[in-house]
């Protein structure tokens, strides 16, 4: 990119960021569409980009967040309850949650899979958790804290050579001398806060040793989907080794840790060979071979998106007023049922204008907190 461009760029910059900043009590207007679009009024998310629109915990989880982002308790609640009745079969202290629910091949709305998916699953014990700090409600905290000890019982692996690793759900993902991982399953944000609700749990042993996935994971600096590990990360032959739709959020939470975040410096500077290759083309790539950075198409919106925090974090302002600029050019309306997109657009986007933070312990910082009253 030329040097009169970024010039050009940096100066229209300064006039995004100004505006980008929102009233922190307005209810975060990008939520409430998402929510109206997205969310059924009993508080189920429909992905509307699949047949048969069906919900995962994936999508409960994240809603959750962004719920409690806004400070929207009513829709928090209807969520949790949808979770628990469908997902969990009525006792999310009792049981780890159905990935899948939709309609069966009988006709019949239920579970799909009963597997459970582990980042999910920790993006509710970590919603629930701050729900309970943020709105002052101790049943919160104690269903977060089970949920979490849970996790900590079917999710995870002692791993030879690694140690204690969170698998991607509770079942099918070992096999002798292979274990598949997911490093975008793994927000450090959300690890350091679990460390430190439940110390002494095993939580603090998985803050190091989903250090290693992350950077371990991406030698040529890209994050991977999938990766296997035998006494050591190798690629995995199912996903041969590329980095796309999972691997997108790998760069998102990166973006979005504390200055002063455990680990921050090391994972940037890792994965910032990413960042050099957005701020060379101007988008995204769709597909990047993790082995030789050998990157295929153009990534969704979504990606711009994401990639919002980690740009910032670099400190390439240019190359991050040009996916901003890509929003405005290719709006996510021209897309209202990428429920993916959309979800990436509520991370990344409502991160770049302030909507919440997260401190170095993990904890999140929403913007409303001290400057409205709790929902």
């Amino acid at each position: 990119m030329g040097a009169r461009l970024r010039a050009c760029l940096a100066g229209l910059g300064a006039l995004v960021f100004v505006s980008a900043h929102a009233a922190p009590c307005d209810g975060w207007p990008a939520w409430q569409d998402f929510r109206r679009h997205f969310v059924s009024d009993g508080g189920r998310v429909l992905d509307r980009s699949a047949d048969g629109q069906p919900t995962t915990s994936e999508g409960q989880s994240y809603a959750l967040f962004f719920a409690l982002a806004a400070n929207d308790r009513s829709a928090f609640d209807k969520l949790l309850q949808w979770t628990r009745d469908n997902l969990a079969g009525g006792d999310l202290s009792a049981r780890l949650p159905a990935w899948q629910w939709g309609k069966r091949p009988d006709g019949q709305w239920g579970v799909m899979d009963d597997n459970s998916a582990s980042d999910s699953d920790l993006w509710i014990a970590y919603s629930l958790l701050e729900a309970g700090r943020l709105w002052r409600e101790p049943h919160y905290t104690a269903l977060g804290k089970l949920l979490a000890l849970r996790i900590l019982r079917e999710e995870t692996a002692d791993l030879p050579g690694l140690g204690p690793t969170l698998l991607p759900g509770r079942e099918g993902f070992r096999k002798p001398g292979l274990t598949r991982l997911n490093p975008s399953y793994l927000p450090p944000q959300l690890v350091a806060r679990m460390a430190n609700a439940l110390p002494g749990s095993g939580w603090g042993a998985l803050r190091g040793t989903s250090q290693r996935m992350l950077l371990e994971s991406a030698p040529a600096g890209f994050a991977p989907d999938w990766i296997a590990y035998r006494n050591g990360f190798v690629a995995d032959d199912a996903s041969k080794a590329s980095g796309s739709y999972n691997a997108i959020r790998v760069y998102l939470w990166a973006g979005m840790l504390a200055p002063d975040a455990p680990g921050r410096a090391a994972l940037l500077a890792r994965l910032k060979p990413m960042a050099e290759r957005v701020a060379k083309t101007g988008l995204p790539p769709e597909t990047v071979d993790t082995r030789n950075g050998k990157a295929q198409g153009s990534g969704p919106i979504g990606f711009s998106m994401a990639l919002l925090p980690f740009l910032q974090a670099q400190g390439d302002q240019a190359a991050l007023q040009t996916q901003l600029l890509r929003a405005e050019a290719v709006p996510l309306s021209e897309r209202p049922d990428a429920y993916y997109d959309h979800v990436l657009a509520l991370f990344g986007q409502g991160w770049q204008q302030a909507r919440y933070r997260f401190k170095a312990g993990g904890e999140v910082a929403p913007a409303w907190e001290g400057a409205c009253a709790p929902s």
